[in-house]
């Protein structure tokens, strides 16, 4: 018998694009999440649940092991840490760039530099390992208002097209790291219900690598 698995899914635009996948891998949840207030979702797998939480809690949830697996943005996972959890596979869904930006030609002012963001840990080790001192600001949205009411000389921030930044008069600087949404698995939950969190990771695969293979077609038709 398969032993229960439950899977944690990131609220938002990063759900939109996991649930296809996840059909495309065959697990489909019992009822339309978008059209429910529940949190627990049956699916048409009996041993499969799903639960939709904010993405700055599914890797608490994985790592503590009320999640056996989770599905998570890079940059919660580089902002929060995942050394304690298994990272198998990029889903390669809801990609983006986590930057700096400031203000379009404004150069940085000489000695601390005031940084704005909501990922204030991957802020910290990108500046330190370039020997820039910070005055870190956490804020938790529009990032981009900061620089202008002159909160802060630089914001780090997700970027997709770069249109608020223009919009706003700012510019992206320096590349963090690119983003996508990722799948992780706890440790301990890999050893006890091996089985059938390979299954999910294999099944996830398939589907993955069989929509990177029509982006590649697609590309070159």
């Amino acid at each position: 018998m398969d032993q229960p698995v439950t899977i944690a899914l990131t609220k938002g635009r990063i759900l939109k694009e996991t649930l296809p996948l996840l059909a495309e891998a065959g697990i489909v949840p019992a009822e339309d999440i978008s059209r429910s207030r529940k949190l627990i979702f049956e699916t048409n797998h009996p041993h499969i649940n799903l639960i939709v939480i904010r993405g700055t809690d599914v890797p608490t949830y994985v790592k503590l092991g009320s999640a056996d697996i989770g599905v998570a943005g890079k940059d919660m996972l580089l902002e929060l840490g995942a050394g304690d959890m298994y990272e198998p596979l990029d889903l390669n869904i809801a990609r983006c760039k986590l930057m700096t930006a400031g203000r379009v030609d404004e150069p940085l002012p000489q000695g601390r530099v005031r940084v704005a963001t909501k990922f204030v840990n991957v802020a910290r080790r990108h500046f330190a390992e370039r020997g820039i001192q910070v005055e870190l600001i956490k804020l938790y949205g529009a990032m981009e208002l900061a620089p202008l009411m002159n909160l802060a000389d630089l914001i780090v921030d997700i970027v997709d097209t770069g249109n608020t930044l223009r919009a706003n008069g700012m510019e992206p600087r320096d590349m963090i790291s690119d983003v996508s949404s990722r799948l992780v698995v706890n440790k301990a939950a890999m050893k006890r219900k091996y089985k059938s969190i390979q299954d999910i990771i294999a099944k996830l695969t398939v589907a993955v690598e069989a929509r990177r293979d029509a982006e590649e077609v697609a590309g070159n038709g």
